[in-house]
């Protein structure tokens, strides 16, 4: 990463539409030498935020390309410095041939992964949170990513965080009101009336709200879906057929399946991660073994469990698993059973006949859907924010229930869970977590 005192000294540019031929190429700038680019390259600087027909010449004024230039000068832009883009043909030669002028210019240099959105940040056009919701965003494959991101992105968990840190701010100021003008007449009220109450209720609503953080996880990471079976008892065609190619080597042969097959699955807009796993039984060899174990180390990290049971009586009985994860008891190979009196079981499929695979999907999708709950915008969904709630819950609690505790000891207290929302949104001491959320980006954002 670039020192931070050469941070606003160089101009940055970067192809920001990805790498790749393509109709249009945009590249990226941003910096104090932005208007000197522009003037240099197309011979003036065209009107702010209109897009402009413009040829592109290099240094010795040889043609590069003729696209569409806009000009966004700071702080009105994504970087709150002077920005533009240079929309030109996406031929290789051509983003090549710019790209190259742009490097021989004075104070010019390639951008760094994550850059721009970190220049963003450093000028307080977002905050760490929204910063996060942009990384989710660009990343995101299914809806509901799509709409939990752009929530995020958006600013609504920085509202949330934000007006509960100006409450435990007010709350500090009445404290010290209370203890610093207990004689003045136009002081509100006693703190025990009219603060602690108020701030019980803060309580409450951060406790729901960390509630919700496995359902953004969820939604942000996947699902876990393992399944789970003896050898043969048709795991791996489950998940050729769920995932709709082979993904996995069927056979009649034991032991096939030793290490942990994924696939990600899109379940009407929730992202599913489904895990193939080693047949468990006793006698397997070493490397089986290995396979079992990962296996039930998956199965104790999973969401969900399939449990699998061959109908056909060929396989042996579906493994005795203990734990609180959630399962799904799946008899297999239906179309061979020569009867089915089994009503522990949830659901039938036969694979090769096609048949019950979408009572299974139905199945799935109730407890994806009963797991990530009523989705919003203002979901935890990453380890930090839990921490940093769970800190600011811990400090909160402790100014509550100390009831008899001096003033200026409830309101430290205070203060820290003031912090960690602020440490929440990147308003306070958070350097050291900055490398690694901006390492996210790609080159160019």
């Amino acid at each position: 990463m670039v020192e931070r005192k050469d941070h606003y000294r160089d101009t940055i540019f970067a192809l920001s539409s990805g790498a790749g031929v393509s109709g249009v190429a945009v590249i990226r700038l941003s910096g104090p030498s932005v208007r000197f680019g522009l003037e240099t390259m197309i011979g003036d600087v065209p009107e702010a935020r209109h897009a402009t027909l413009k040829s592109l010449y290099s240094a010795d004024k040889r043609e590069l390309d003729r696209g569409l230039v806009l000009y966004f000068p700071g702080p009105n832009s994504f970087t709150g410095e002077d920005c533009a883009e240079l929309q030109v043909h996406g031929g290789r030669a051509v983003v090549q041939a710019v790209l190259e002028c742009l490097s021989g210019l004075d104070g010019f240099r390639s951008a760094e992964p994550g850059e721009f959105t970190r220049r963003a940040f450093d000028n307080g056009k977002m905050d760490l949170t929204e910063v996060e919701g942009l990384a989710d965003l660009i990343a995101a494959e299914t809806e509901m990513q799509r709409r939990l991101a752009l929530e995020q992105s958006s600013g609504s968990l920085s509202d949330l965080y934000d007006g509960w840190r100006q409450r435990l701010v007010r709350a500090r100021a009445m404290i010290e009101a209370d203890f610093d003008f207990a004689d003045e007449e136009d002081i509100p009220g006693s703190v025990t009336e009219t603060i602690w109450p108020e701030l019980r209720q803060l309580l409450g609503e951060i406790d729901r709200h960390l509630l919700s953080a496995k359902a953004g996880e969820i939604i942000r990471d996947g699902y876990r879906v393992v399944i789970l079976g003896a050898p043969n008892a048709g795991k791996s065609s489950l998940m050729n057929a769920l995932a709709k190619r082979d993904i996995a080597i069927v056979s009649d042969e034991k032991g096939t399946t030793r290490d942990l097959l994924e696939v990600h699955l899109d379940l009407d807009g929730y992202p599913v991660i489904l895990q193939d796993t080693a047949g468990l039984r006793d006698g397997a060899g070493a490397v089986e073994r290995e396979g079992m174990r990962r296996a039930m180390d998956a199965a104790r990290r999973a969401d969900l469990i399939l449990l699998l049971d061959d109908l056909s009586g060929r396989a042996g009985a579906a493994p005795v698993t203990d734990g609180d994860v959630a399962r799904l008891r799946v008899g297999t190979k239906a179309d061979l059973a020569a009867h089915i009196d089994r009503d522990d079981l949830d659901c039938l499929v036969s694979v090769k006949q096609d048949d019950g695979l979408s009572s299974l999907l139905s199945l799935l999708h109730s407890h994806v859907h009963e797991a990530a709950g009523q989705a919003t915008g203002t979901l935890p969904n990453r380890q930090r924010h839990k921490e940093y709630l769970r800190t600011c819950r811990e400090a909160l609690e402790e100014a509550l229930e100390n009831d008899s505790d001096p003033l200026e000891l409830r309101a430290e207290a205070l203060r820290r869970a003031g912090n960690a929302l602020g440490r929440l949104t990147g308003r306070i001491d958070v350097e050291d977590l900055l490398d690694l959320i901006f390492g996210e980006f790609c080159v160019g954002k």
